[in-house]
């Protein structure tokens, strides 16, 4: 799975960070440390990681990740990464 999308809420800029959905690689869920939760009125699963967003940047950054694009949206920051 080369692309990788990445967010968190602009009042959480120090996390928690959410790194993958259910269908992610669980490998790399695993070494992120993300652990998947499921919100209360949601029928999807998400990963979390406790880590600012800067510091699972720069975790997938040493697995090969490369940022393509960063934007926020409403009163979140997405960050989409790929690796190549």
């Amino acid at each position: 799975m080369p692309y990788l999308l990445i967010s968190t809420q602009i009042r959480l800029e120090v996390g928690p960070t959410m790194v993958g959905d259910e269908h992610s690689d669980p490998h790399l869920m695993s070494i992120l440390g993300a652990t998947k939760r499921n919100t209360l009125g949601n029928n999807f699963c998400e990963y979390y990681v406790n880590d600012a967003p800067r510091v699972v940047l720069d975790k997938l950054e040493r697995l090969g990740y490369r940022v393509l694009s960063m934007t926020g949206v409403g009163q979140t920051l997405v960050w989409c990464l790929h690796r190549e």
